[in-house]
């Protein structure tokens, strides 16, 4: 016990306090996805040999920013599932099936942070819950920060672009089809892609 009772002599550590870039704690505010310049995709393997590729037309989102303290960042989005487009409409309609998203059941999907944190330079990584249908997971976001500009409306935005690898069985979506030379029709793991413009919130009056 006498180790945390006895008195320290030694100097106290002084801590240094973080050097905050300017030009990142401006950033700092509420921001709007703009769904007409961001895409929320995914890619996956079909029949073992080519990468099927498709996107969700419709989401919208909620960045919160902290540009003094990129921890207290957040994140909100909500995915449109019937919005699901990979180019070919038979392809769409059976996504959108009970096989898969079940989307009349389940129509959006969700993610909500619970962690934001900088990897170093312009690296950052968002952990939260990923919701499919009625499973709800962790998943974790590398983005790259892409930097910020004021459009030609005056509108300040941000861009991110990242990924994560995720297993579709993990959020319950198991459809698949046996493939007479081996293997199966669609693979477990997807690849999900994010390309993000947002928009600042004007301050509130």
């Amino acid at each position: 016990m006498a180790l945390f009772t006895r008195k320290s002599t030694a100097a106290p550590t002084v801590t240094e306090a973080p050097v905050v870039d300017p030009a990142l704690a401006a950033l700092t505010g509420t921001y709007t996805l703009d769904p007409a310049h961001s895409s929320i995709g995914f890619t996956v393997r079909h029949a073992m040999v080519t990468n099927v590729r498709g996107s969700f037309g419709e989401h919208e989102g909620t960045l919160v920013l902290d540009g003094t303290d990129p921890a207290n960042s957040s994140a909100s989005i909500d995915v449109k599932i019937a919005s699901v487009d990979t180019g070919i409409a038979d392809r769409d309609g059976h996504l959108v099936s009970g096989d898969f998203f079940d989307a009349e059941k389940f129509p959006l999907m969700t993610f909500r942070s619970t962690k934001a944190e900088q990897l170093g330079g312009e690296a950052y990584r968002i952990t939260g819950d990923l919701t499919i249908k009625d499973v709800t997971r962790p998943l974790s976001i590398d983005l790259e920060f892409n930097g910020s500009a004021t459009d030609v409306y005056g509108n300040e935005r941000v861009g991110f672009e990242g990924s994560a690898d995720i297993l579709r069985s993990d959020w319950g979506l198991t459809w698949n089809a046996a493939l007479e030379t081996g293997g199966v029709m669609v693979s477990d793991k997807v690849k999900l892609t994010f390309d993000i413009s947002a928009i600042k919130a004007a301050p509130a009056a």
